[in-house]
């Protein structure tokens, strides 16, 4: 135990190390945890992992979803749909189709069930490793969003496919009108139990004397009850999770009422997500040396053989399709002739974009390695060592090309956006007025008598008026984008200065640590509206 203990420490610093690392040489960390779990499995003395595939499975997979669900955006999801549905399904199903085909054709004694379920384990791209390439760079809000959407369903479908395959190569039956029908009901009855078992932490959340600390326990309890209720009734806990999330989601506001809960429960979630995304990355390396040790008669080569040609035929399947999927609904459908067109460079960057990651490699460990008590499940080994080449060819070599075809292709914001600052400012100026208003009809009577709140509305109208005057000067200099960036630097300066002066004072002593950690806060907060601006 204490071993074992130890061994997952050091994985955890090693991790986090890697992480600044990859950060200071400017490489996306999914990339590069990637080839660093690679070459420190081959180093002499290197414990090999075994990892239990249900476990993996269970632990990772639904804070994984429900935190994509979480932060997807419902008007943008709704936005994109047809985008988003025809790829999530329609390219998961063309892939896993492609893919079982092919990998029948060209790899000796593989099943086509057994080709579904590669197909359903290598069709579906990562958020994470999409979404940490394109962060620093200037994509349109369309892309991520189409990104982001995609990846939160295509799970879902993918491992849908996935199971039915699985099942089909346990029982060695498959019939394809029964599992249309079981695909639906078990979709279906997926969503149902997530929905309400949302309803039910929801509820909790609501009219429960919760505290900040349990809040967030409860959100990180949500997705893997949501998960294990629907799969102890043999349906989709993927989708359980994803509508959970999508719920929670959406009353976010109703049920998390203070900004203390709000604040540490993204901390938590960040947290958390970040640790198990950065093990999943290295693990995929990691687990290299176990999974080629059980190849069996399958040599390296014809490994390496099978995994490049089915990474090249991913990769061609989503490029034909995702053209297609740009253009013709604009042909059929008026609304969609409403939007921008997406041209020829949007979809060549969402089709780049399709690099397999976690799910993927979570899903094929999931495989068991037993079909009974007497027999091995058939090629699981190749199965992984596939997997691992499709996610090392995808995430490697398109997740460090990808950002030089988006500087060569130099695509603008397809969709007339307002920029970040001018929005948080007539938020701002929108808000300022509903409290005058509250102030004006509710507590008139107070204002008249209580000082403090006559300074609180002075104090609003002062603000209404800097909001106003910022979004004059910011029409004013449009063309000048330098003055801007200028204001930006010139505030971190101001607040890096005054967090200085925060740690003299607590030296000084002269006031409270609570008061100054308030300050330091809010100084975080007033940062963070600069640095998220500029990551948008």
């Amino acid at each position: 135990m204490h071993e074992q203990l130890l061994l997952i420490l050091g994985l955890l610093l090693v991790v986090m190390m890697l992480v600044m690392l990859a950060q200071r040489i400017r490489i996306a960390y999914p990339i590069f945890l990637v080839l660093a779990g690679l070459g420190i499995s081959f180093i002499p003395g290197v414990p090999v992992l075994q990892l239990d595939p249900e476990i993996i499975f269970l632990i990772f997979l639904p804070p994984l979803l429900y935190e994509a669900a979480w932060y997807t955006s419902w008007n943008d999801f709704w936005k994109w749909k047809r985008a988003i549905g025809l790829l999530a399904f329609g390219l998961v199903f063309l892939t896993s189709l492609v893919v079982a085909y092919a990998s029948q054709a060209i790899i000796p004694g593989f099943t086509l069930a057994l080709g579904f379920l590669l197909g359903g384990i290598v069709s579906p791209p990562d958020a994470v490793a999409a979404t940490t390439v394109l962060k620093d760079l200037k994509v349109p809000k369309r892309t991520l969003a189409i990104l982001e959407g995609e990846s939160l369903i295509n799970d879902a479908s993918s491992l849908i496919v996935f199971r039915f395959a699985l099942a089909a190569v346990i029982t060695g039956a498959f019939s394809m009108h029964e599992a249309t029908g079981q695909f639906f009901l078990v979709a279906g009855m997926g969503v149902l139990i997530g929905i309400i078992g949302a309803h039910i932490f929801y509820a909790i959340h609501r009219f429960l004397p919760t505290t900040p600390a349990i809040d967030a326990v409860l959100t990180v309890m949500t997705p893997y009850i949501l998960f294990l209720s629907a799969e102890h009734f043999h349906f989709s806990g993927v989708m359980a999770v994803v509508s959970g999330g999508l719920f929670m989601s959406f009353r976010s506001h109703e049920i998390f009422k203070t900004g203390t809960t709000r604040v540490n429960m993204v901390g938590v979630w960040n947290t958390l997500i970040f640790a198990m995304n950065a093990l999943v990355f290295i693990l995929i390396g990691l687990e290299l040396p176990d999974i080629i040790s059980g190849l069996g008669e399958t040599s390296l080569v014809q490994g390496i053989k099978y995994g490049l040609m089915i990474s090249l035929i991913v990769i061609i399947v989503r490029l034909l399709w995702i053209y297609p999927v740009a253009h013709i609904p604009r042909w059929l459908s008026k609304t969609a002739r409403q939007d921008p067109s997406p041209g020829w460079k949007n979809p060549l960057i969402i089709g780049w974009a399709g690099m397999r990651g976690v799910v993927s490699l979570a899903t094929a460990l999931s495989i068991p390695v037993m079909m009974n008590e007497q027999s091995a499940f058939p090629m699981r080994n190749l199965i992984l060592f596939i997997t691992f080449v499709v996610i090392f060819v995808t995430l490697v070599f398109q997740g460090l090309t990808l950002p030089l075809i988006i500087r060569l292709v130099d695509i603008g914001e397809l969709d007339p956006i307002a920029p970040s600052h001018e929005q948080q400012a007539g938020i701002q100026i929108r808000l300022d007025n509903l409290a005058i208003d509250r102030l004006n009809e509710k507590y008139a009577s107070s204002l008249e008598d209580n000082t403090l709140l006559e300074n609180y509305r002075s104090s609003l109208e002062t603000d209404i008026r800097r909001q106003e005057k910022h979004l004059s000067s910011v029409e004013m200099c449009t063309s000048r984008q330098n003055d801007l960036k200028e204001y930006h630097q010139i505030l971190l300066d101001i607040f890096a200065r005054q967090r200085k002066e925060l740690g003299k004072m607590k030296r000084e002593k002269e006031f409270s640590d609570e008061e100054i950690r308030k300050a330091e806060s809010q100084l975080d907060l007033n940062e963070l509206k600069i640095t998220a601006t500029k990551h948008l």
